[in-house]
């Protein structure tokens, strides 16, 4: 496809005509032609509950994991591309504290929990950093003020993900942010499972003798990094991909559910789930679709390769937004009142379906579940501050040691097998 100027463009600066070589013209005309096409909406009674298995962890499935994790096959993958607009931080959401006691940021207490792991088991766990253009730079900086939290330079990498131009929903010509800049968007949480593959990360990984991947967020500083008992039975069940899944309680919970799709695994959006599906219950009274997804993964190496080889793997959603651009011929920027542009994005969860072996896998909330989302309402700081000092209070209590109701944090550093629990000594807080 011949290049398109962008919008109100007659001629390209060298800043901007170096953007615009970078950009795939023939796909962004596919993604033009299809977007008025509707999302093939699923077939109610093509889903079905997934089998989940139960939280309980059997001693042989544990040793499998911690095997795993001696011979240093674990990398963990960080998503933290997303900027704490939603809580009034103008900063990555990584940087914000949520240490109740320590104040420690989200990304401090995963950087711990990821060196934690690999101090246990005597190898290093690869920490991958995905961020965006928006949160590259100073993500980056912080972790070097912070000496990278203890972790060695060669066992973390800060790698972005993919962005793609939004475009004039009239004309298909890319919108401009500035005079020389093209409005360019994130490719979508997907988009973290094919810049692995576009930076060639993936292929360092193997050559590390990496097998297996740990997704998570880093918006749920309850996350198990590196959980043995998660490993060991995504090994022994040779999954391709593996689930965890915290069970909804309310029909009307904004979270997507976990199923099987036409017998693949998948997830259905909480908004896509038909009302008569999302309120059916079984004989004893619990939803019947009800495996929420917290966005905890484990994928295997191979896998990964697979659905992110071009041409075969993740394909681009197509959504109208109101985006705000700049006009060069009106010299200023210009806010629309309806749908003006085209966005792109790719859907982690697309990528279930494509495993031929998946496990879905029960976590408890209390435990492993406490996103940061809001400034009001749900999932505000205030929410994960409780459920970490309930988390903190429950581990010291079943150590024989009392609180007597005091806010308490128990740094990701701490082994509670070296030291006694009740020695609560450098780095853990207890107030």
């Amino acid at each position: 496809m011949t290049r398109l100027l962008p919008l109100g463009c007659d001629s390209a600066s060298p800043a901007l005509a170096a953007q615009l070589e970078a950009i795939d013209f023939a796909e962004l005309a596919d993604l033009y032609r299809r977007r008025e096409e509707k999302s093939a909406a699923v077939a109610p009674e093509s889903i079905q509950p997934i089998a989940v298995a139960s939280e309980e962890v059997s001693a042989e499935e544990t040793a499998l994991g911690e095997a795993a994790l001696r011979r240093g096959e674990l990398a963990a993958l960080l998503v933290a591309g997303g900027q704490g607009s939603r809580l009034g931080f103008d900063k990555p959401k990584g940087m914000y504290p949520v240490g109740p006691v320590s104040g420690a940021t989200l990304f401090q207490i995963h950087a711990e929990k990821t060196l934690a792991v690999a101090r246990r088991h005597g190898r290093p766990v690869p920490l991958l950093v995905m961020t965006s253009p928006a949160t590259h730079d100073e993500t980056v900086a912080f972790f070097d003020r912070h000496g990278r939290f203890g972790l060695d330079e060669a066992d973390i990498t800060f790698f972005q993900q993919g962005t793609m131009p939004a475009l004039d929903l009239a004309t298909g010509r890319p919108l401009l942010e500035s005079p020389d800049t093209l409005f360019l968007s994130p490719n979508g949480h997907g988009g973290t499972l094919t810049a692995l593959a576009e930076t060639g990360l993936l292929p360092r990984l193997r050559d590390r003798g990496i097998r297996h991947v740990h997704y998570f967020q880093v918006d749920n500083p309850l996350v198990k990094i590196g959980d043995p008992g998660f490993l060991g039975r995504h090994i022994a069940a040779e999954s391709e991909a593996s689930s965890k899944v915290v069970f909804k309680e309310e029909p009307g919970e904004k979270v997507g559910i976990l199923a099987t799709i036409g017998g693949r695994c998948g997830i259905v959006e909480y908004s896509d789930l038909p009302k008569e599906l999302a309120e059916a219950r079984e004989a004893n009274g619990t939803l019947r679709f009800r495996a929420g997804s917290p966005a905890i993964h484990l994928f295997s190496v191979p896998f990964l390769e697979r659905v992110t080889a071009r041409g075969t793997g993740l394909a681009f959603h197509v959504a109208k937004k109101k985006v705000e651009y700049f006009d060069p011929r009106l010299g200023r920027s210009v806010k629309p009142e309806t749908e003006n542009a085209l966005k792109f994005e790719k859907f982690v969860f697309d990528a279930l379906p494509m495993a031929d072996r998946w496990l879905a896998v029960a976590t408890s909330r209390s435990e492993e579940f406490a996103p940061l989302k809001n400034a009001t309402g749900s999932d505000t700081i205030a929410d994960v501050h409780r459920a970490l000092i309930a988390f903190h209070t429950r581990r010291l209590v079943a150590a024989g040691v009392r609180t007597n109701g005091h806010p308490v944090e128990i740094s990701p550093l701490f082994d509670p097998t070296a030291v006694s629990v009740a020695d609560l000594t450098g780095p853990t807080y207890l107030a």
